[in-house]
């Protein structure tokens, strides 16, 4: 019996939708990517040479369903929530600055917003889990599961439920979102403490001891990194991870946005709309929604490698060429923005590019047959 069959839920109904979006995640659409591949061949340029905007195309329509995909509303989902780990000194800021950044996102002023803005994108705010109060603001989706999770090195982030629950808030989420129009979810995060719980979980994951994966976060010193790696040790050691059961590897050591975040992923793959990655931490929801429902994987794109340590060991794990490396490690959903206007360059160039046919432009020559 699955894992979702035997768990109870936070709220009536909160486990059987779960399951049920399980059931709706499948595989690619091939004769949408045949029909994309076959459409490649008739438009005004030679075969391949628009390199992996050309793959990226004929990704997208399989995700899609559509042999000419469009993108018109990016929504960037950004979830917010604090870590008792952080308590511990792994962080070179301190824990109240999650609340005051996520002040900064709804007043417009960070970085992920101008980025926002220039790509054409919405930002949702998400309080997955702040510990200090918030603003009241019309614009912040309050689905916290509580101030905060628990020190991961010293005992479980959260309770199973609670994780459970987490995952069903992003599934509900990623809905929302795509009923407003949204048809292409990009993920972003903000958490102090979160590059140690998203180190665990890959160290859970991949199998790779906690100094391979475990980085410098918000630019610890080499003495606080030290200290970092010792407790990704401490907490693996605690916890013995089981990465068979994805939502107890999430209720061992991650964190409420973390989870919050797999349920978008999963929300937007029942759905066939693109969710594209971020940097490490929204990779550490990968882990965990791909865990929950490896057909998951296919419908994900890698915006960036980050500079962060751990990042490439969760994109191998997870099978997945960034498309951007640019020494990011600010987290945010920077990264994702930065690669929407490729993979929207990618559909609008497979739909809007004109055929030889109607370009009036003559095709390849064919080469010559054997004997010529």
């Amino acid at each position: 019996m699955p894992w979702y069959a035997v768990s109870q839920p936070t709220k009536e109904g909160a486990v059987a939708t779960l399951a049920e979006t399980i059931t709706h995640i499948t595989t690619l659409d091939r004769s949408a990517m045949d029909g994309a591949r076959a459409r490649q061949a008739t438009l005004t340029k030679p075969p391949g040479s628009l390199g992996r905007l050309e793959d990226l195309s004929v990704w997208l329509a399989g995700v899609r369903g559509e042999a000419r995909p469009r993108l018109r509303r990016p929504v960037l989902i950004l979830a917010a929530a604090d870590h008792g780990v952080a308590r511990s000194g792994v962080s070179a800021y301190p824990p109240e600055v999650t609340a005051q950044m996520v002040a900064n996102f709804l007043r417009g002023g960070a970085a992920v917003n101008v980025l926002a803005r220039q790509m054409g994108a919405a930002v949702v705010v998400v309080d997955a889990g702040v510990a200090a109060p918030l603003p009241h603001h019309p614009d912040l989706l309050r689905r916290a599961q509580g101030p905060g999770t628990e020190d991961l090195s010293t005992g479980p982030a959260m309770s199973r439920a609670a994780a459970l629950a987490c995952v069903q808030t992003g599934i509900v989420l990623a809905e929302e979102t795509i009923a407003t129009g949204a048809d292409v979810l990009l993920t972003g995060e903000m958490g102090i403490g979160n590059t140690t719980a998203a180190a665990t979980i890959t160290a859970a994951f991949t199998g790779l001891p906690a100094e391979a994966v475990t980085g410098r976060g918000t630019g610890v010193s080499d003495e606080r990194l030290m200290h970092k790696v010792e407790t990704v040790r401490r907490a693996l050691a605690l916890h013995s991870p089981d990465v068979t059961d994805a939502p107890a590897v999430l209720a061992a050591i991650g964190g409420f946005e973390i989870g919050v975040l797999a349920g978008v992923i999963l929300g937007g793959a029942a759905a066939r709309v693109p969710v594209v990655l971020d940097g490490f931490i929204t990779g550490a929801a990968a882990l965990i929604a791909v865990g929950i429902a490896p057909e998951a994987r296919a419908f994900l794109l890698a915006s960036h490698r980050s500079a962060e340590s751990g990042h490439a060991a969760v994109l191998d794990a997870l099978g997945l060429v960034p498309l951007l490396d640019l020494g990011l490690r600010l987290g945010e959903g920077s990264g994702a923005l930065l690669a929407l206007p490729i993979l929207t360059a990618a559909a609008r160039l497979l739909d809007e590019m004109a055929t030889f046919t109607e370009a009036g432009v003559a095709g390849a020559e064919q080469p010559p047959t054997v004997g010529e």
